[in-house]
């Protein structure tokens, strides 16, 4: 019985991240950072250009996906939309290959690494204590 316990936390944590703390959860910060940052500074600078080289919509979505990264908020998601969004922004023109490959890299790491522990998915979604010992019930409440 102790056994089948631990079995199905084992399969229920490979389900969920960690959200790494430390010098771990700061690395996939600075890399939720400059992916975002990167994300947000081009489609602002693609939607205040009058010359595109793509659909409004890239723009629009980078600055949207960009901003859920720097938040940390639905991070593998938002990691993966971005690497298609790349090779999709590279295939029209509206990206240089240095920075298609950039952001399509880093946003690939992201999806598969999670947001880290800084995140708003780790304030949402990440692992909570729950205290079973309760105090003792006052007179006259129930059992």
């Amino acid at each position: 019985m102790q056994g089948d316990w631990a079995d199905t936390l084992l399969v229920v944590r490979r389900l969920y991240s960690t959200f790494a703390y430390g010098a771990p959860g700061v690395g996939l910060l600075l890399l939720r950072l400059a992916a975002g940052i990167t994300l947000v500074v081009l489609g602002i600078k693609m939607l205040l250009a009058g010359d595109r080289g793509g659909p409004a919509a890239f723009d629009v979505a980078s600055v949207l996906f960009g901003a859920l990264l720097i938040l940390g908020l639905w991070t593998p998601v938002a990691g993966a939309v971005v690497v298609i969004g790349t090779i999709l922004m590279g295939a029209t023109g509206s990206l240089s290959l240095p920075q298609c490959i950039f952001i399509g890299v880093v946003s690939a790491a992201l999806a598969l690494l999670g947001p880290g522990a800084f995140s708003l998915d780790a304030w949402i979604y990440g692992w909570k204590r729950i205290d079973l010992t309760a105090s003792k019930p006052r007179d006259g409440a129930p059992d």
